[in-house]
């Protein structure tokens, strides 16, 4: 079982890129799938 400080971590990671991603503007999320599916899966 992984540790909380490690879990805490790969939240702050999908954090990131989530952050990374979204940037890019609306539109571009609105145009890629894989850009959406990655994004609500880690919600």
């Amino acid at each position: 079982m992984r540790r909380e400080a490690e879990r805490l971590q790969d939240i702050l990671d999908a954090i990131a890129a989530i952050e990374r991603y979204a940037s890019q503007g609306r539109q571009v999320f609105d145009e890629q799938e894989l850009i959406q599916v990655w994004i609500i899966h880690h919600f």
